[in-house]
C-alpha cells in the first residue's frame, strides 16, 4: 500500500526522524491558513506548496511551487488543486490532485552549505537481504545519476536478522562526505530510517531529498513510503489511510472479491488461479499474438460470482478482444468452476461479446469439459494449454 508524503512523514516522525513540518490542504483557502501557522512556527515568510498524489517526480510536473507570501499561497495551490499532474511515473492523464501539503522552506541559508541527498531502504530479493542506497547527488535527478553515474549511488546490505550495525551507519555517513555535526546527525538518522522500515513493515522508504541544512542537521524533505499488504493487520491505523481515489478503480473492486487484479495494456483478459500459472498464462498469450491485458488471480475458492466479478472487471477495458481462463484444478475441482463459468454467462446474456476460451485442467476435467460443451454458449473450450493458445491466436486472425 502506497503512502502519501504527509502519512510517510508521519510515520518518519513516530521513529524520531527530523522532517521538514507541514500541514495539509484541500482548498486555497485551507492552504493560507496552513501557510500562516507555518510562518508563525518557523519566523519564515516563505513555503512550498507540494501536490499530494502517488507519483514521484512532481517537481518536473509543475507539482511542487516555491510561494513567497500569502497571495502566491493562495495563486499558487489553487492552481495545483484541480490540476491532472502528469509526471515520469503516471500514465499520459496524470494524476488529479485533491490536496496539497504546505511545508516550511527548509533552504535557509546559514553558516553552513545546504546539501541535497539521497537514501532509500528496499528489499534485495536477490541477496536475501535488506539494502540501503544512498546517493550524494540528490534532488529531482536522481533517476539521471543511477543511469549516467551509477559509481555515484552506493549500497550498503543488512542481515535482516542481525540488524543495522553501528559501523554501517559510520560507513554511509563517510560515504556521503559528511562531516563534524552533521557526520553525528547522520549517525542518528540513519539507524531511525532503518528502524521505521522495520517497524512499519515497509517494503520502501524513500528520502528525497535527504537535506544537510545550514545548521548541520539531517532531514526528511520528501518521504515516499510502500508499506506490505500483507502485514497491515499489524497496524490498522496505517491500513485507514489507504486512499482509494489513488487506485485504479477497477482494482479497488476487484479487491472486494478478494480478486488480485493488475490492469495492463493489452487485449486478452486473463482469469486464472495461482500467480505462477498466470505468469506462464500471459507468456502463452504473447506467443499466441496477442498481449495481456490484466493479471487475474481469482485464488482457490473460486465460484459462480467470482467467476462473474471477474468477468465484470475485465470486460470494464474497452481493450479486450478475447477472454482465456486458464485454471488448475486442485483445491477447487474443475466442475465446480465450469458450473461457475455458465452460470456467470448466463446471468451476464449480451454483456459479453468477446470470445471465451475455457482451459481446465486437474479434478473432474473431463466432467468440466462436457459442461462446458454442452452449455450452448459461445465459450470453446480447451485441454493443452497450447490449444488454448492457438484458440487465442484464431481471435486475431478474424
Amino acid at each position: 500500500m502506497n503512502l502519501h508524503e504527509y502519512q510517510a512523514k508521519e510515520l518518519l516522525n513516530r521513529y524520531g526522524i527530523t522532517v521538514q513540518r507541514g500541514k495539509l490542504a484541500y482548498s486555497a483557502d485551507e492552504a493560507v491558513t496552513a501557510a500562516q501557522q507555518i510562518q508563525a512556527e518557523t519566523g519564515s515568510g516563505w513555503v512550498v506548496v507540494k501536490a499530494q498524489v502517488h507519483a514521484g517526480g512532481r517537481g518536473k510536473g509543475g507539482g511542487v511551487k516555491l510561494a513567497k507570501n500569502l497571495d502566491e499561497v493562495r495563486e499558487k495551490a489553487g492552481a495545483i488543486i484541480g490540476m491532472h499532474l502528469i509526471t515520469p511515473q503516471t500514465s499520459a492523464e496524470g494524476k488529479l490532485v485533491r490536496k496539497v501539503l504546505i511545508t516550511e522552506d527548509m533552504y535557509v541559508p546559514g553558516p553552513s552549505e545546504i546539501k541535497e541527498y539521497y537514501m532509500s531502504v528496499l528489499l534485495d530479493r536477490a541477496k536475501g537481504c535488506n539494502v540501503i542506497v544512498y546517493s550524494t547527488e540528490g534532488g529531482m535527478d536522481i533517476e539521471h545519476v543511477a543511469e549516467t553515474t551509477p559509481h555515484l549511488v552506493h549500497k550498503e546490505w543488512i542481515d535482516p536478522i542481525i540488524g543495522l550495525q553501528p559501523f554501517q551507519a559510520r560507513r554511509i555517513a563517510f560515504n556521503l562526505g559528511l562531516t563534524g555535526d552533521a557526520y553525528k546527525s547522520a549517525l542518528t538518522f540513519i539507524p531511525q530510517l532503518y528502524n521505521t522500515y522495520i517497524g512499519v513493515d515497509a517494503t520502501l522508504i524513500e528520502i528525497n531529498p535527504l537535506l544537510k541544512t545550514s545548521d548541520n542537521r539531517m532531514v526528511a524533505v520528501d518521504g515516499k513510503m510502500s508499506i506490505d499488504e500483507s502485514a497491515l493487520f499489524r497496524h490498522k491505523d496505517v491500513a485507514a489511510w489507504r486512499d482509494f481515489d489513488e487506485e485504479d478503480p477497477t482494482e479497488v473492486e476487484a479487491d472486494k472479491f478478494n480478486l488480485n487484479y493488475v490492469k495492463l495494456d493489452g487485449n486478452v483478459g486473463c482469469m486464472v488461479n495461482g500467480a505462477g500459472l498466470a505468469m506462464a498464462t500471459m507468456d502463452i498469450i504473447k506467443l499466441a499474438g496477442g498481449s495481456p491485458a490484466n493479471f487475474l488471480d481469482v485464488g482457490g475458492k473460486a465460484n459462480a460470482e467470482t467467476v462473474e466479478a471477474g468477468f465484470r472487471i475485465i470486460l470494464k477495458d474497452p481493450n479486450v478482444r478475447a477472454i482465456l481462463i486458464n485454471i488448475f484444478g486442485g483445491i477447487v475441482r474443475c466442475d465446480r468452476i465450469a458450473n461457475g463459468v455458465v452460470e456467470a454467462y448466463k446471468k451476464m446474456g449480451d454483456e459479453i461479446k468477446v470470445p471465451i476460451i475455457v482451459r481446465l485442467q486437474g479434478t473432474n476435467a473431463e466432467i468440466a469439459k462436457q459442461i462446458i460443451d454442452e452449455s450452448g454458449l459461445q465459450v470453446q473450450s480447451a485441454i493443452l494449454l497450447k490449444e488454448a493458445a492457438e484458440k487465442v491466436a484464431n481471435v486475431f486472425k478474424v
